[in-house]
C-alpha cells in the first residue's frame, strides 16, 4: 500500500510528511514488514496556526476556539500531503492511506505516572474529505483506553524494524537503544533478535524542547531552535544546575512513563533561565546547559531502566542535527555507563532520520487497515496488544481492502 504519514511534534515546528510503499506482514505470521520511502519533506506550520497551537498548550481558549483548531488543523495536514506529493511527482489519487498523529494539544499525566487522557486534534475527516484519501488518525486513544500509557507509539517502528542482530559491535547480548530527540525525547530499548526479551520504551524527559525556548531567549526571539548547537557551542554548561535539575522525580519514576508540554511549560523555562541568571550564567550559557540537561537526562535513563548491555544508539528526530547535544550525550553516556556506546543517526541503519516519526504513523495505518495491533504493551504498558486508530473514509474507501488480514 501507498501510505502517507503525518507527524507534527511537541516543538511544532512543522508537518512531517513522509510517504512510503508498505508490504509484508509481521513475523511470524509473515515474512516481516517492508517500508520504502518514496518522499518525505517537513512544511513548515503558518504564523497563525503555530500561535494558536502554542495558545492551546497553555490553556488559553474556549471550547469553541478547540472546536474551530480541530477543523483548521484538519485543513493544514490535508494542505502538507498535497504539497509534498505533488513536489514528489506522485498522484494524490495513487495514495490507499494516510496516518495523521495529529498535534497534541494535551496529555494527561496524574502525580503517580497514569495517563488518563490524551488530546490530538487536526481532525482526520477534514484530511479525507479535502485529499479523497482515507485517514486513518487518533492512534493514541485507544491505547490509552486499554490501560497504556500512549506513549511511545514509535515502538512498534522499532520492534518491527530495528531489531539489532546478535552480538552487535562484538557486544554479547547486546541491546539497541532507539532514541528519538524531537521536543520530548524517547527511547526503545530493543533486545537482539536472538533473545526472547520483551522490549522496553518510555520517554526519557526533554528532547529540544528546552533548547528551542532557550533558543529564543538568547536570541531575543529571532530563532525557534539551536540550528546545529551554534549557540550552545558559544556557551559554558553549569554543572551544578545540570545536577539539580536532574533531581526532578520524572526521571527517578520507573517506566511505563510518558511526559510532555504539560510538564515542561515556558512558565518552567522561564523559572529555570532565573535559576540560570542568579548563577552568574549567560544566555548562551543556559542554552549550553538545558542542552547538556537534555543529554544528561538520556544517560541517566539508561543507566537506571536499560534492561541489557548496550552495544548501540541510534538518534532520530531533531537532536540528530544538533552535533553539540550528540557530543555531551557520548560522554555522559560512557561517564554514566562506564564504558563507551556507539551513537549512530538512523542513517547509518539506512533510515531517515527526519521521516522516522511520520513513517511510523503511515505504517500504524498500515497495521490498522490489515486488523493488527498497532501498539506495544510492553513499551506502553497497555493491558494489551489492540488495533490503534480511528477511520474517516475517504472517497478511496471502497476499492480498499481494509479487513482483518487472518480472514483470508
Amino acid at each position: 500500500m501507498l501510505i502517507a504519514g503525518l507527524m507534527s511534534g511537541t516543538s511544532a515546528d512543522g508537518i512531517d510528511v513522509a510517504i512510503a510503499e508498505i508490504t509484508g506482514l509481521p513475523k511470524p505470521d509473515g515474512d516481516g514488514v517492508q517500508i520504502v520511502q518514496q518522499a518525505f519533506a517537513t512544511v513548515p506550520w503558518p504564523a497563525a496556526e503555530r500561535a494558536l497551537i502554542f495558545d492551546l498548550f497553555a490553556g488559553q481558549g474556549t471550547p469553541a476556539d478547540l472546536c474551530r483548531a480541530n477543523f483548521r488543523l484538519g485543513e493544514i495536514f490535508a494542505a502538507a500531503v498535497q504539497q509534498v506529493a505533488a513536489a514528489a511527482g506522485i498522484a494524490l489519487a495513487s495514495l490507499d492511506l494516510i496516518g495523521s498523529h495529529g498535534q497534541t494539544i494535551w496529555h494527561d499525566v496524574t502525580a503517580d505516572g497514569r495517563v488518563t487522557s490524551t488530546l490530538q486534534i487536526g481532525e482526520p475527516a477534514v484530511i479525507a474529505a479535502r485529499t479523497g484519501v482515507t485517514t486513518v488518525g487518533n492512534f493514541r486513544v485507544a491505547d490509552v483506553a486499554a490501560g497504556g500509557q500512549g506513549a511511545p507509539l514509535v515502538s512498534i517502528f522499532d520492534w518491527l524494524l530495528l531489531r539489532p542482530p546478535p552480538a552487535l559491535n562484538s557486544v554479547i547480548g547486546g541491546w539497541r537503544a532507539a532514541q528519538n530527540i524531537g521536543g520530548i525525547g524517547n527511547v526503545t530499548f530493543l533486545p537482539p533478535v536472538d533473545c526472547d526479551a520483551a522490549p522496553l520504551a518510555f520517554d526519557t524527559g526533554p528532547g529540544n524542547v528546552l533548547i528551542d525556548w532557550a533558543a529564543r531567549f538568547a536570541s531575543n526571539g529571532a530563532l525557534t531552535y539551536d540550528d546545529g548547537g551554534v549557540l550552545a557551542r558559544q556557551g559554558q554548561v553549569h554543572e551544578a544546575l545540570v545536577t539539580r535539575w536532574l533531581e526532578h522525580p520524572y526521571y527517578q519514576q520507573p517506566p511505563p512513563k510518558t511526559t510532555g508540554r504539560e510538564l515542561y511549560t515556558a512558565e518552567l523555562a522561564a523559572a529555570m533561565r532565573a535559576e540560570a541568571q542568579a548563577t552568574g550564567a549567560s544566555d548562551v550559557d543556559f542554552v549550553a546547559t538545558v542542552t547538556a540537561l537534555t543529554a544528561a537526562t538520556i544517560a541517566d535513563a539508561y543507566a537506571r531502566f536499560a534492561p541489557g548491555p548496550l552495544a548501540q544508539v541510534v538518534i532520530a528526530g531533531g537532536g540528530a542535527h544538533n552535533p553539540v547535544l550528540l557530543a555531551e550525550l557520548r560522554i555522559r553516556l560512557a561517564v554514566r555507563l562506564g564504558q563507551a556506546v556507539e551513537v549512530v543517526t538512523h542513517e547509518a541503519l539506512g533510515i531517515d532520520a527526519d521521516a522516522k516519526e511520520a513513517l511510523t504513523f503511515a505504517l500504524l495505518a498500515y497495521l490498522c487497515a490489515h486488523g493488527l495491533p498497532g501498539n506495544v504493551p510492553a513499551c506502553t504498558g497497555a493491558k494489551e496488544e489492540i488495533v490503534l486508530g480511528v477511520i474517516a473514509p475517504g472517497k478511496n474507501y471502497e476499492r480498499l481492502e481494509i479487513r482483518d488480514w487472518r480472514l483470508g
